[in-house]
């Protein structure tokens, strides 16, 4: 393989692996809204569950 072929086949996949990449940081961000939003809600519940247990 000649070095400008060779310069060509790195370059690609760098953009593969950095958009691969970037996909993956999306899909993690999105899982820790997700599991953000779920902690808010039981704290919610537990919150009103103790406020019906002290009255």
């Amino acid at each position: 393989m000649g070095p400008e072929l060779h310069y060509q086949v790195m370059i690609s996949r760098a953009a593969e692996l950095q958009e691969e990449a970037a996909d993956h940081r999306l899909a993690r961000q999105a899982q820790a809204g997700m599991k953000a939003q779920q902690r808010s809600g039981q704290r919610r519940l537990r919150a009103a569950f103790g406020k019906l247990r002290t009255s």
